[in-house]
């Protein structure tokens, strides 16, 4: 017959372990198992001395992992709480002498299982979030009226960053026969920031040779 303790974080559930406990040493005969190691980490601290047997079973328990695991924290949690002590459904027409073995826990419960695929899941790494993209017109404009605009395009364009994409472009009239580039690019917005791009590869060398300046004219999220 299967035996199930209540809960045994209460009174009860230890009552009813001591009197299991009764002229045993361990909960699955005379030496320590697995059922023990569950059972005892569902009851968390030591009972007081109104449960002897449990008092005497949990000090051997207690003593042999502390043996087995020297220097470690002794006790099983799981989440933070005792391992569920549960009985196992009783099995149609048994073996004889079969109704007298202790099945505490018996098959996988619901509760164990969801906490199997929670922990398989935490191992997974998360879905990488796709990065957005964002659309820059930029002004790039020239020394003076003596710099050679093709080239200045080419130069602006020779600059390839992971996550940039140049795009259409055209010249614009500002005066005094000087011309700017008007140019669109497509960036990544997790790879490429327009104003490290201008400060760092638009207006230093080589492109500084072309470009004066660069100003950003729009910045619309794609």
């Amino acid at each position: 017959m299967a035996i199930t303790f209540s809960d045994l974080h209460t009174e009860s559930g230890l009552k009813s372990l001591d009197e299991f406990l009764s002229g045993k040493s361990y909960v699955s005969g005379d030496n320590l198992t697995k059922d023990d190691i569950k059972v005892y980490a569902a009851v968390l601290v030591k009972p007081g001395d109104s449960f002897p047997n449990v008092c005497k079973w949990y000090d051997a328990v207690s003593s042999q992992l502390a043996a087995s695991f020297p220097g470690k924290a002794v006790g099983v949690r799981v989440g933070g709480k005792g391992a569920p002590v549960v009985a196992a459904p009783a099995k149609e027409e048994a073996a004889a002498g079969d109704d007298d073995d202790l099945d505490l826990f018996g098959d996988e419960t619901e509760e164990d299982k969801k906490a199997a695929e929670e922990r398989e899941a935490a191992k997974k790494p998360a879905k990488k979030k796709e990065s957005g993209k964002s659309s820059v017109l930029l002004d790039v404009k020239p020394w003076d009226d003596e710099t050679d605009m093709k080239k200045l395009e080419e130069a602006v364009r020779s600059v390839e960053i992971p996550g940039l994409f140049w795009g259409a472009s055209k010249l614009v009239a500002v005066g005094y026969g000087i011309k700017k580039l008007q140019i669109m690019l497509t960036i990544v917005d997790d790879l490429v920031s327009v104003d490290d791009l201008i400060e760092e590869r638009l207006t230093v060398e080589p492109c500084n040779e072309y470009v004066q300046s660069c100003d950003i004219v729009a910045f619309n999220k794609i």
